[in-house]
């Protein structure tokens, strides 16, 4: 007999609950399906990033009037060529790494994203990319809803947070997605250590592999341990992986973005059917002391990080061959103010640049560089000629993920038609 969530705790035994999984019966469904299967990595720049110190348009005059102590000299810029609009543009002087897989095609960087009427909050602006609906920010989660239509049955480990509490862009109405910063960590809990919890664990599988027929909600509990226990398993899979052989692929033990990422590459090398995972590292509210090109300055580290947790993930994947399988795509909830303010650092502003990396994505430079010039009637920018306007709806970004890479339909799940020719990155 098939049991309900619904119908069971109608039944009664509501307080047993397994919060770290669903119930999951096919734990080698994700092995069967083959080992080509796409991944996303969604990847939030938190605090809102800074788009014209990570990629600066560095012949643009008004960039250095208006930021005179936080702009980076023209030398020092990494050159990635010139937009459509002939706007010479460069990578920030620590992107090392990305400028290399930026001059192997595969780092595509679209420019002026956003929306209209941008939110400057950090609530509200995350909340409007997460949902992918300015009207409606207290909406599941855009990739939440994709998990929500895939066909049944879905692995329990079909999503992978890696941080401790759910991102809005994975809430969904009926796909859990468990939060596992640390594979090691993710295991069965027990007050005990040694053989004492290992005994604890081999009890409750005894327990739990005796399904009574004739009692549902009783059965519905030990099947959903069965599949938490399985799971428990896939998981303890990757918290022993330490990337590929090889010096290039050493992922910086002083770099928790970069160790999220490890695990993420662990759980793809390992099979366990995982296909969407979140990461995201932080710091990127840079209102004071920014210290663009300062060595150990807060937005030089914030670049460091970055690059080197990628450039790592990047090269270990092309090394497991899982690079042409996998794609990145970033976000900030917002970008900063063009002119520096009075404490050497930058205010709230609104479009941003995103990126899209991975072994498919049609590398180079989407859209075009705002002009800094402070004329109100400058149309790239608003606000006053304070803040760069947006190009490129942020939703056109995700319709060409869901449509191009993740093979669904992208008017239904953003409830409109977002799609935008020019968008080729994949």
């Amino acid at each position: 007999m098939n049991v309900t969530r619904r119908q069971f705790v109608k039944g009664g035994v509501a307080a047993f609950t397994v919060t770290f999984a669903a119930p999951e019966f096919l734990s080698d469904l994700a092995r069967a399906q083959g080992a080509h299967v796409r991944n996303l990595v969604v990847l939030y720049l938190s605090g809102g990033n800074d788009s014209l110190s990570m990629l600066i348009p560095y012949n643009d005059p008004f960039y250095y009037s208006r930021r005179p102590t936080l702009a980076v000299p023209a030398g020092q810029v990494l050159q990635v060529g010139t937009d459509s609009s002939r706007v010479v543009l460069g990578l920030h002087p620590r992107l090392t790494g990305l400028k290399q897989i930026f001059d192997q095609g595969r780092l595509a960087l679209i420019q002026r994203t956003g929306y209209p009427n941008q939110s400057r909050s950090h609530f509200t602006g995350t909340d409007i990319w997460s949902t992918a609906d300015p009207n409606n920010a207290v909406g599941l989660g855009w990739v939440g809803r994709y998990l929500d239509s895939l066909p049944s049955p879905v692995d329990a480990l079909v999503g992978w947070n890696t941080t401790a509490s759910l991102p809005h862009v994975l809430q969904s109405a009926h796909t859990a997605v468990p939060a596992i910063a640390s594979p090691s960590g993710y295991s069965f809990s027990s007050p005990n250590s040694g053989a004492e919890a290992a005994a604890e664990r081999t009890t409750a599988v005894r327990i739990a592999s005796h399904v009574p027929v004739d009692r549902p909600e009783l059965a519905f509990v030990y099947g959903s341990t069965q599949g938490a226990l399985a799971t428990l398993d896939r998981v303890a899979t990757v918290s022993t992986y330490n990337g590929s052989l090889t010096g290039a692929a050493t992922y910086p033990a002083n770099n928790g973005f970069a160790q999220a990422l490890k695990a993420v590459a662990g759980a793809m090398v390992r099979g366990i059917g995982t296909r969407v995972f979140y990461v995201t590292t932080g710091g990127f509210d840079t209102h004071s002391g920014q210290n663009v090109v300062q060595t150990n300055g807060a937005y030089y580290n914030l670049m460091a990080t970055l690059n080197d947790g990628l450039l790592t993930f990047y090269n270990d994947l092309r090394n497991q061959a899982l690079l042409d399988d996998t794609l990145v795509l970033s976000f900030s909830e917002f970008g900063r103010r063009i002119s520096e303010n009075g404490s050497s650092g930058t205010d709230h502003g609104a479009a941003s640049v995103m990126m899209a990396m991975g072994g498919r994505v049609n590398g180079g430079l989407y859209g075009t560089a705002p002009n800094l010039n402070t004329d109100p009637k400058n149309p790239t920018l608003e606000n006053s000629a304070g803040d760069v306007t947006f190009e490129t709806d942020f939703r056109s970004v995700y319709a060409r993920v869901l449509d191009s890479w993740l093979g669904t339909d992208s008017v239904g799940l953003l409830g409109g038609n977002f799609r935008k020719t020019s968008l080729t990155f994949v």
